[in-house]
C-alpha cells in the first residue's frame, strides 16, 4: 500500500507520525511529503522511505496513495499559515485514499464530538488507525 504523510512548517507533527507508524507496521514504506523542505528533511530524519517537496509533488502523490496521514488542516485550503495551498487541500480531498486525520485545532478547524488531547496521545492513536487500515484492505 502507498502511505503518505503530508506536513508543513518544521514537519514536527509528521516527524511524530512517522516514528509512531514506523514502530507500529516496521515494514511498510512512508512516503513524506511536505510544504517546505525543513518539512520534509524533519520526516525523512524521522524514518521515512522516501521524501518530496512542495504543491506539484503533494498533488501528485496523492492520486495513487491508498492512505494519507496528517493534521485535519491538510484538507484546509491555506491552513498552516498559508502552506496548505487550494491546490493541495483539493488534492489530498480528492484522492480516493483512506486519511488518517489528527485533529489539531491551531489549522482553525474545531471538530465537533472530538476532546482535548496530548498530542501524542492523537499520534498514538493515529498510528494504531494506519496500522488497522494496512492490515485489513477491506477498509481501504
Amino acid at each position: 500500500m502507498k502511505l503518505l504523510v503530508v506536513d508543513g512548517q518544521g514537519g514536527g507533527v509528521g516527524k511524530s507520525l512517522i516514528a509512531a507508524i514506523k514502530k507500529a507496521v516496521p515494514a511498510q514504506t512512508i512516503i513524506a511529503l511536505g510544504t517546505n523542505a525543513q518539512a520534509t528533511a524533519a520526516m525523512l530524519r524521522a524514518g521515512a522511505d522516501m521524501g518530496a517537496t512542495g504543491e506539484s509533488a503533494i498533488a501528485y502523490q496523492c492520486k495513487s496513495a491508498d492512505v494519507i496521514v496528517g493534521v485535519a488542516g491538510i484538507l484546509h485550503a491555506n491552513a498552516m499559515l498559508g502552506e496548505i495551498s487550494p491546490r493541495i487541500a483539493g488534492a489530498i480531498s480528492l484522492s480516493e485514499a483512506k486519511k488518517v486525520l489528527v485533529p489539531l485545532e491551531r489549522c482553525g478547524l474545531m471538530i465537533a464530538g472530538v476532546g482535548k488531547q496530548s498530542l501524542d496521545s492523537l499520534v498514538q492513536e493515529a498510528a494504531q488507525m494506519v496500522a488497522a487500515v494496512l492490515a485489513d484492505p477491506s477498509l481501504k
